[in-house]
């Protein structure tokens, strides 16, 4: 029986994912592609990137001409890094063109097997939200389904953040929301932090209600689960936030940008006084990511263009809307976007034309013959061509 390979589109995010996986006996050892470009952390391009068992690696800004040509460009994987998986469907992400998420609430045991299913994007996860007596989220309907650790003294939240490490977590979440019921004390919450932080994880919070940024910051959280919606936050309070501090794992604070659950495309004042403390976060230097609160709502189970547009207006730009959007680098997933954009083509819509694609199917022999003709989502505002360079204005751009 013949092996088929399903070729890219450059119309539906992640289409690629769909591909049959190379097995043993039709897999190569390495196969170098020629590229319009790639980004990691700055545009490069054409390009040559070779592809291993190991991952995915650039070897030459020059297109090689004994590699097999790849039309467009190659990111690293897209992560959203505000979900919950228990409320949305977990399967359905990377054809969405998630490569990889954060899950920041849910309950232990079916988040360590979504971390470990590989038709899920890559997952990292908190565990349980971790609150105060009879404090949010304890009394919503849709809580039931994650999970909830309340804590009222120093001794509980220290014990709450070693259950959900032992777990498997990787950072945990905290909620400070005295809009809706009781929050931790003052003391309470930095014995959480210290803790956490003395085990190598990160403290995320999520912070509703006069005050509770101020808190949330002088305890060390290291991550905001959103933009601050509640209150216009000072700017003396934004720029010592966005400041490199050595209070914080990373080196410095940061926050998720969520800023579509304020009106799902309708906006609004929330969505106001978040995007104006974002912008003036942004503009004096602080950290960004990408996320949405998928599960939170009428958002979309994969990549969020409404998001991704309302960081664009908040300031957040060609290279920062990548920072925030993409991991770090390559390794064995990357985000493949068949056509090369000119100098006035939307970079969120653009974005929304990726497919996530793994190096075990970059390494199956039929790949590149499966993208013969790259479709385009824009017509006359996208190319792709062999000498087509990533328009000067994306490049190196604040």
């Amino acid at each position: 029986m013949t092996e088929e390979l399903t070729p890219a589109s450059a119309a539906t995010p992640a289409a690629t994912s769909a591909a049959a996986p190379a097995s043993t006996s039709d897999a190569v050892l390495t196969v170098d592609y020629a590229v319009d470009g790639y980004w990691l952390r700055e545009w490069h391009g054409p390009a040559t990137v070779r592809v291993s068992p190991h991952g995915i690696r650039a070897i030459a800004d020059a297109a090689s001409p004994t590699a097999i040509r790849l039309p467009g460009v190659l990111l690293p994987g897209f992560r959203d890094a505000h979900v919950h998986l228990g409320l949305t469907e977990p399967r359905a992400l990377i054809a969405g063109g998630l490569a990889a998420v954060d899950d920041l609430g849910g309950h232990p045991d079916r988040l360590r097997e979504w971390a470990h299913d590989d038709a899920v994007s890559m997952v990292q996860y908190a565990g349980a939200f971790i609150t105060a007596p009879g404090g949010y989220p304890s009394k919503r309907a849709w809580a039931v389904t994650l999970a909830v650790a309340e804590v009222s003294t120093g001794e509980q939240a220290m014990a709450a953040v070693a259950q959900q490490l032992a777990a498997g977590a990787t950072f945990v979440k905290v909620a400070l929301n005295s809009e809706d019921g009781p929050v931790i004390d003052d003391g309470t919450l930095s014995a959480l932090v210290e803790h956490a932080h003395s085990r190598g994880a990160e403290v995320v919070v999520h912070v509703q209600g006069a005050g509770q940024v101020q808190r949330a910051f002088a305890a060390g959280a290291d991550r905001l689960a959103h933009t601050p919606w509640t209150e216009k936050l000072s700017d003396a309070l934004i720029d010592e936030m966005a400041q490199p501090n050595s209070r914080f794992l990373a080196g410095r604070h940061s926050w998720i940008s969520t800023l579509d659950i304020h009106g799902y495309g309708q906006r609004g004042r929330d969505f106001a006084t978040a995007s104006d403390n974002l912008r003036r976060f942004h503009a004096a230097g602080g950290t960004v990511r990408y996320g949405t609160d998928m599960g939170n709502g009428d958002l979309p189970p994969g990549l969020n263009q409404r998001e991704l547009t309302a960081l664009q207006d908040a300031g957040v730009r060609y290279d920062a809307l990548l920072r925030a959007l993409c991991l770090p680098g390559f390794g064995s997933t990357v985000s493949y976007l068949p056509t090369v954009p000119l100098a006035n083509t939307d970079l969120a819509g653009w974005l929304m034309t990726a497919n996530v694609v793994t190096a075990q199917q970059l390494l199956h022999p039929q790949f590149a013959a499966a993208i013969s003709q790259p479709l385009s989502a824009f017509g006359d505002d996208a190319v792709s061509t062999e000498t087509t360079p990533i328009p000067a204005p994306w490049r190196n751009t604040p």
